[in-house]
Formats: C-alpha cells, sequence, structure tokens
C-alpha cells in the first residue's frame, strides 16, 4: 500500500515539475492522434456525405462495410500497415516502418470508417430533411453534400472528437508499426504498457491520469457541443 501511495507522490510531481519525458510523449501522442484525425477527416467526411446522398451501384455494399469496419480489430489494421511498409512488403521501400509517419497511417487506417460511416448517418438525415430544398435550387452532388457538410458541422464535431479520442488511446496499431521506441514513437499508451511492466509506476500513472483527463475533455467538449448546436438551432 505504502508502495502504491509513495508511486502516486511520485506521479503528481512528474506532471507538476513537467518532467522533459513526460512531455515529450504526451506531444508526440498529440501530433500522431491529431495528424491522424484530420487526414481521417479529409477523407471520410467526404466519403460518408457521398454515401449519404449518391444512388448509385454498390452504395449499400460500400455502406456495410464502412459500418462494419467501425469495429475492425486496431491489432488487424497495425498487421496490415506492417506488411505493407516491412522491407519485403511493396511500401518497404520508403522505409517509413517504426516511424511516427506509420503511426499516423495505420491511425487514420483505423479512424476512417468510424468517421465515414457516422458522417454519412448525420448527413443522410440532414438530406432527408432539406432534399426537396436542395433539388429545388438545382444544387447537384457535390453542392448539396457541402451544403449538408456545413449544416450539420456541429454534429460533426463531435465525430472528429470521437475519433481523436480512439486514436490517441489506441496502443495495438501503434505498438506493432511504430515499435514503441524510446523518444521516437514512444506515445502514451505504449509507454503506459511498457513502464507497467518494468515496474516504474510513476511514470505509468502520470502518463495514465493524464489519458484519463484528455479522454475526459474531450467528452466534456463534445457535450458542450452538441448542446450548444441544440441550443442555437433547436
Amino acid at each position: 500500500m505504502n508502495e502504491i501511495l509513495q508511486s502516486f507522490v511520485a506521479a503528481t510531481a512528474l506532471v507538476s515539475q513537467a518532467d522533459a519525458r513526460l512531455i515529450h510523449i504526451i506531444l508526440l501522442s498529440l501530433q500522431v492522434s491529431g495528424a491522424a484525425v484530420a487526414l481521417a477527416a479529409l477523407i471520410g467526411m467526404p466519403v460518408g456525405a457521398v454515401l449519404a446522398i449518391g444512388r448509385f451501384p454498390g452504395r449499400e455494399s460500400l455502406i456495410v462495410v464502412a459500418n462494419a469496419f467501425m469495429g475492425l480489430p486496431a491489432v488487424v489494421v497495425g498487421l496490415i500497415v506492417y506488411l505493407l511498409l516491412s522491407r519485403s512488403g511493396p511500401l518497404g521501400v520508403l522505409g517509413l516502418l517504426f516511424t511516427p509517419t506509420a503511426m499516423i497511417i495505420a491511425q487514420t487506417l483505423l479512424i476512417t470508417p468510424l468517421m465515414a460511416a457516422l458522417t454519412r448517418q448525420i448527413v443522410e438525415d440532414a438530406w432527408c430533411e432539406y432534399a426537396e430544398q436542395l433539388r429545388s435550387l438545382g444544387a447537384g452532388w457535390v453542392d448539396s453534400a457541402a451544403t449538408l457538410l456545413w449544416d450539420t458541422r456541429f454534429s460533426l464535431v463531435t465525430i472528429v472528437l470521437a475519433g481523436f479520442g480512439r486514436a490517441v488511446a489506441e496502443v495495438g496499431t501503434v505498438m506493432i508499426v511504430g515499435g514503441n521506441i524510446d523518444g521516437v514513437t514512444r506515445v502514451m499508451t505504449t509507454a503506459i504498457a511498457l513502464e507497467t511492466t518494468r515496474g516504474d509506476l510513476p511514470l505509468a500513472l502520470a502518463l495514465g491520469v493524464i489519458l484519463v483527463a484528455l479522454v475526459l475533455v474531450l467528452n466534456a467538449a463534445t457535450y458542450w457541443i452538441r448542446e450548444a448546436a441544440q441550443r442555437r438551432y433547436g
């Protein structure tokens, strides 16, 4: 019991003193997950809008795939990216394996289906409400999709926050493609896993507290944005 208490005290000291190693791990985590979410949003949201508005052969199959891939195991994504980026893989010549770039690629693949599937549902609901109005104005697919994406922007922000929450809390994918290299690819989740097995509980606890606090802040922001949108638009 005393050992656990001492670990908590040491963890508090690491946070309060802004330990350099701790800060580096946190910043790398935010950079990797932030870049992955930005790329996933740029890809997934337009795809989701097209699936919501468009009527073309194979649309239903793509929707099923997007919904199914929302629950795709992270380690499977990590394995796929590892095979692609390994020396014997088709992209091995780029030398990206065990780099932050590989981690960004893996997280982007992991959360893009989430972005696409949730965006499709939100935009499709808006399309049912505004379809006739948009058609009467002569808006095509692109214009309609852009209009509805803008109109539902507050709801889409909550999707972005949800995607970031999943990305920053993910461990399996980044462990496989990043290698958990100290000072290079070690992020919060992989550091917690490693330091716990090593017995370095202060660092693991400090990172754990910050990770939980970050998730709570994201959830609070999601709730606030949703409430603000409801108050503004009824």
